[in-house]
This record gives structure tokens, C-alpha cells and sequence, in this order.
């Protein structure tokens, strides 16, 4: 048999390397071999703050943790305290005085380590001022189109009441807040007088005492829709071979636009995938045959959730 040419066995070579290196890309790596190394609490650890810190080493591969916390201890467990998964490697959680045992396991999509060995830890019981609760819903920076939103934080060993204030001024002046309300629950829904950014905070109280305030978080209520949108290209009734390249005005505030495209009826949408939602203000059309006559029509969507008005219907027909 004659040899190959060198330069062929190098690009055999090559194709095997991307092909090996592809599937590298596909086959999720098992980190059922791997292990979790706990950090924080640390085995034997007293604290006497009610909000724990737990943190722990990141597993290489790893997508999820599993994080377990009981009381008092695994080996005789009174009560599963928590059993939450976690996509980072530091989670804090509100812990009413006791004695504690946590572990943690690893996840990807494919496979998981076993759980690491427990570390024990206590929360002594001490007043309240020293506390602060950590607020669960919304999470900061959220932005909803929704004038009535629903506000959660953690409980607090020792306290009566909770005080929850809102406001657009990052609290500046006690005095004129947007709401200051004290109730007995962890939860209220608020309803928002008008489109803004707003801050929000809560205080645990008893009858002698007031905890620390929690963290600042901050929401964005807006339910005004973007401006209306105005198509540029193809122009209405023109004939065109595929891809057709659909183009619109940008619109200020807006993050997305929704494609609508319909059959020649101008009512139907021509199939499942409309209304397409993309981030730029341009979208090509390679479907249908010649002789099609398609309608179509973009709206703006801003970061709230709010569509704007459509533009008006305009129409191409495929060469």
C-alpha cells in the first residue's frame, strides 16, 4: 500500500484532536470522585449571631449544592432545619438558638459527590439588638410591571413584630416615608402609588427592644409601556426573495422586540414560533414559499415587562 502524504496525516491528525475536543464540550465531567469541603461554621463553633454564614469550597464541574442543615445532629436528627439547593458556594440563613449539624453535596447534571462530613455549630441565645433579619423576597435590584407586590423576610427568635418601611429617598427623612407599617407576620403586600425606584427594609421589634435593621434592598416599579414602534424595512407591499430582513427604529428603554408575522389573512399567526421575541431591532424571515404574502408587525418590551404598541401591519410577498 503506498504511504499517505504527511500533510494528510496531520489533518487526520487535527480532525481527531476537534473531535476528541467536541466531545469534551458535550460529555459533562463526573465529579462523583470529588469532595466537598466544608469552611464555615467551623465543627464546635458558637455564635451568637441568628444569621449564619455558611460557606464551603467550590467543586470543580459542579452546577448545584445540596446543603442540609438538622438539629441537633445526623446521626440522631430531631428536626430537618433545611434541605435547599444552591448554585453558589455561600448561602445565609436565619437560625433560631440551638444546636446544629450541616453538610453539603455537590451536583452537576450528570452525577454528585457523596456529602461531605458534617461540622456541628451552636446558636446561643442572646437580645435582639445585636440581630438583624435577612430579607427573602423580592431579591434586590428586582423590577416588576406589578403595582402590588408581595414583600418577605426571615423570623427572629425573640421578636413580637416586625416593622417594614419603604421608601424612595433611601430613607433620608423618617418622616416622610412611602409606608411605615409594623405587623406581626413576615410578609405584606404592598401596593405601589405610582411608577419609581423604591427602597425597602424591615426592623424585628419586642416590647423592650429593637433588633438592627436589615440590609437595604431595592425594587423598580414601572408599568408605563415604550413608545410604539416604527417599522423601516421592507417596505409595505414589496416583493422580496428570502431571507427577508426586517428592520425597525430602535426604542428607547426597550430591551426586547416582539416579531409578529401572520399568513396572508393578516390575522392568523403564520406558526407557533410567533411572536418572536429578539434583543436588536432587526430579524430575518427565511420561511414560506414563493408567491406567500406575509403580514407583519414588531412591539417594544421593556426590562419591567411592559409592551409597548404595536406598529402599524405592514406586508411582503416572497419572489
Amino acid at each position: 500500500m503506498k504511504p499517505r502524504p504527511l500533510p494528510y496525516l496531520i489533518m487526520i491528525l487535527l480532525a481527531g484532536i476537534g473531535l476528541l475536543s467536541s466531545c469534551t464540550d458535550i460529555i459533562e465531567p463526573s465529579i462523583s470522585k470529588s469532595q466537598v469541603t466544608l469552611e464555615a461554621p467551623a465543627n464546635a463553633y458558637t455564635s451568637t449571631s441568628y444569621a449564619v454564614n455558611f460557606w464551603w469550597d467550590a467543586v470543580d464541574h459542579a452546577l448545584t449544592y445540596h446543603l442540609q442543615v438538622v438539629t441537633p445532629n445526623f446521626a440522631s436528627p430531631g428536626k430537618l432545619v433545611l434541605d435547599t439547593i444552591v448554585k453558589n458556594y455561600k448561602f445565609t440563613y436565619t437560625l433560631n438558638p440551638g444546636n446544629y449539624q450541616w453538610r453539603v453535596m455537590a451536583e452537576n447534571g450528570s452525577s454528585q459527590t457523596a456529602y461531605s462530613s458534617p461540622l456541628s455549630f451552636t446558636i446561643a441565645a442572646t437580645s435582639i439588638t445585636k440581630q438583624a433579619v435577612q430579607l427573602t423576597a423580592p431579591a434586590n435590584d428586582f423590577l416588576t410591571n406589578q403595582s402590588t407586590v408581595s414583600f418577605q423576610w426571615t423570623s427572629m427568635y425573640g421578636a413580637t413584630q416586625y416593622r417594614f418601611e419603604i421608601d424612595t429617598n433611601n430613607f433620608a427623612n423618617p418622616n416622610a416615608l412611602v409606608s411605615n407599617t409594623v405587623i406581626s407576620g413576615q410578609q405584606i403586600n404592598f401596593t405601589f402609588p405610582k411608577s419609581q425606584v423604591y427602597q425597602w427594609r424591615v426592623q424585628a421589634e419586642n416590647d423592650t427592644a429593637n433588633a438592627q435593621w436589615s440590609a437595604i434592598n431595592t425594587l423598580t416599579f414601572n408599568n408605563t409601556p415604550p413608545a410604539q414602534v416604527t417599522l423601516v424595512v421592507p417596505v409595505s407591499g414589496t416583493t422580496l426573495s428570502q431571507p427577508v430582513s426586517l428592520q425597525w427604529n430602535a426604542v428607547t428603554n426597550a430591551v426586547h422586540y416582539k416579531v409578529y408575522a401572520f399568513k396572508s389573512d393578516s390575522t392568523t399567526l403564520y406558526n407557533a414560533n410567533f411572536p418572536f421575541v429578539v434583543n436588536t431591532n432587526i430579524y430575518s424571515f427565511g420561511q414560506g414559499i414563493s408567491g406567500n404574502k406575509i403580514y407583519w408587525k414588531v412591539s417594544a418590551l421593556d426590562a419591567e415587562g411592559n409592551e409597548g404598541k404595536a406598529s402599524p401591519l405592514w406586508n411582503f410577498t416572497l419572489q
